[in-house]
């Protein structure tokens, strides 16, 4: 019986070049495809696959939105995270959402195939080039002499501040925007900065473009 794959990314050359590329594939069906994340629980309930692909970086609803939307209403769901990006923060993200594999849009042939297969079975997966990435992440973290600030991910409130500031809005404004003190904005991204070790405005945008948080 086959393995039934929604694909759901907003590049569509990418997906129909993975759909031909999936369809080859013995014991593999590919059953739907999306262009955004919106569309994901409607499409799960109707078109019932064994396993989702989900992109990371999508508009309107990320990956990592969709994939906790999805999981918090279907517990049992298998999803797949793809992403051009292994950032050690990007794919903890996406597997503390929930998903069970994640692998680089790079070598997304055969490892795509390979972590398919490992989701329906249960199973998680980390393409080779992502778990060398996280190694290396918990190898520099552990060597470092600090209270473990740096090895902390981001909450909520700082992701939604990240992503405010990455799009260019003043400590003030994103403090309106977000019902908070403009010090309070200031606090946060004094932390966020901690914590990635980036050392300005414009890193922090360009982490934020990385991981998919914004799209400027």
């Amino acid at each position: 019986m086959s393995i039934r794959v929604l694909l759901v990314d907003d590049h569509t050359m990418l997906r129909e070049a993975l759909r031909i590329m999936l369809d080859k594939e013995p014991g593999i069906e590919v059953v739907g495809e999306l262009g955004d994340g919106s569309g994901v629980a409607e499409a799960h309930a109707r078109l019932m696959p064994d396993v989702i692909v989900m992109d990371v970086s999508m508009p309107t609803i990320n990956g990592i939105e969709a994939t906790r939307s999805l999981i918090r209403k279907n517990p049992r769901t298998r999803i797949v995270a793809l992403s051009a990006f292994g950032y050690k923060q990007f794919v903890m993200e996406m597997m503390d959402a929930g998903a069970l594999a994640y692998v680089i849009k790079s070598c997304a042939g055969e490892q795509l195939v390979r972590a398919i297969n490992s989701v329906a079975r249960g199973e998680t997966y980390l393409c080779p080039e992502t778990a060398a990435t996280l190694v290396a992440a918990n190898h520099r973290g552990s060597s470092m002499n600090t209270d473990g600030q740096n090895n902390k991910r981001l909450g909520r409130r700082e992701l939604e501040v990240l992503r405010l500031l990455s799009q260019g809005m003043s400590s003030p404004q994103i403090g309106v925007g977000l019902h908070i003190a403009p010090s309070t904005v200031d606090v946060h991204r004094r932390n966020i900065m901690e914590k990635l070790d980036l050392h300005s405005v414009a890193e922090l945008t360009k982490y934020a473009i990385r991981t998919g948080l914004t799209n400027v």
